[in-house]
């Protein structure tokens, strides 16, 4: 009986690819209460299988001050959900024969050659030691956030580090040697540069060329042109409780980066997880290999776990990943691996994967379920209570009404 019903589950979720009536309007509603009870200003969500959007809502407001209504596209600052796309650069052009995942990065980037590794660390003045690194780091290192590398946002020991010697954090000693520990970094933005300088173009425009036409993402750059201008969402950062927006300059850009920087829409990014959904194809067009999806979303960390970062500078970001996720759950190469949902069913299932960015825009990839969701919030710090407990109501919500 238990292999029976094993198997009529799995049948069901194969086959769970719509989104009752009814849970279409307990979303509605949990968005609602969240504008109302002052979780965040306004909300995007998108839900998607392969080849059908199920759910795009809007509600609240893009500019609080200038009184203007959330639209279903509305332009975010997705921050760290570039760094999927960046991977997945980095997967084309390996299958493009250009480079090998177990390259050493300093093939391509020769600052990269003989880093050391920190020793020794006092934390009461900043000083320390360096060692040889027991191997270089490899471009699956970066990818895999298992290079030693680490933001200082997230670690203390970078954000001293900065301090005492004046380099940017990937220009740094590393923390470990790779590929023995995983820490959340700028790996990301080093392969931006791999992508340049493999490709000879420069990244924007290879992220262009590649991902952002063929997938019909056409309000998704580093650079917001200015008839665009008024739909992006405004900033807010809560403080003691309370929201405080900050108005949009009027040059709307980003620096171009592998790990960050990208403006985008629930609709245009749907269309980024729809693709891995239908593995690697859009609309018919393959985009990316069957076999570069699979590599980027298993466990490519082996035994090691993704460990909570702390939050070394609390108004930008809360500790995270939180447990019990935290402790267990692995990395792909650009996305985190959900290892179990065993507290709660109606989350996602085991080996789905995900990730977010600073300002509290997140998704997630079911493939077990065939779904794809995104959750666009322009809110600070990172990991925000109750935009957590809306992220997490908002996924039960859709795992309670699938059909």
């Amino acid at each position: 009986m238990r292999i029976l019903a094993a198997l009529l589950l799995s049948v069901t979720l194969a086959q769970a690819q719509s989104l009752s009536p009814k849970g279409a309007t307990e979303i509605d509603a949990l968005f609602q209460r969240a504008v109302q009870q002052g979780t965040a200003p306004g909300v995007v969500a998108a839900i998607a299988t392969r080849n059908q959007v199920l759910y795009i809502k809007a509600v609240g407001m893009k500019d609080v001050a200038g009184q203007k209504p959330m639209t279903g596209d509305s332009i975010f600052r997705i921050a760290s959900m570039t760094k999927p796309v960046t991977s997945a650069a980095i997967m084309l052009l390996q299958e493009q024969g250009k480079l090998r995942l177990d390259d050493p990065v300093s093939k391509y980037l020769p600052d990269f050659k003989d880093r050391e590794v920190v020793a020794t660390f006092n934390s009461a003045d900043g000083s320390f030691t360096t060692r040889k690194a027991s191997k270089e780091i490899l471009i699956r290192h970066l990818l895999s956030h298992t290079s030693g590398l680490a933001y200082s946002f997230s670690n203390p020991t970078v954000g001293q580090l900065q301090q005492k010697t004046g380099k940017q954090a990937e220009d740094l000693p590393l923390l470990y040697d790779p590929g023995t520990k995983w820490t959340y970094s700028g790996s990301t933005k080093v392969l931006g540069r791999i992508v340049e300088s493999v490709s000879g173009l420069p990244l924007d425009r290879f992220l262009d060329d590649n991902f952002f036409k063929p997938l019909g993402m056409m309000d998704t750059s580093y650079a917001v042109p200015a008839n665009k201008r008024d739909r992006v969402v405004t900033t807010h950062s809560r403080n003691n409780g309370r929201l405080t927006e900050t108005p949009n300059p009027a040059n709307i850009a980003s620096t171009v980066a592998g790990d960050g920087g990208l403006f985008s829409t629930a609709g245009d990014y749907i269309r980024f997880l729809q693709m891995f959904l239908d593995d690697g194809k859009f609309q018919g067009r393959t985009i990316l290999s069957k076999g570069s999806v699979q590599t980027m979303t298993r466990n490519q960390i082996g035994n090691v776990v993704v460990e909570t970062q702390p939050a070394a500078i609390p108004n930008l970001t809360r500790p995270f990943p939180v447990a019990p996720s935290a402790g267990r759950n692995k990395f792909g190469f650009g996305f985190e691996i959900t290892a179990s949902n065993k507290e709660n069913t109606n989350l996602r299932s085991p080996g789905s994967y995900t990730w977010a960015g600073i300002f509290n825009t997140h998704f997630w990839v079911d493939p077990e379920r065939k779904i794809a969701a995104v959750l666009m919030i322009q809110v600070l710090p990172f990991y925000d209570d109750s935009i957590m407990k809306l992220y997490q109501d908002f996924e039960e919500t859709i795992g309670k009404n699938l059909q």
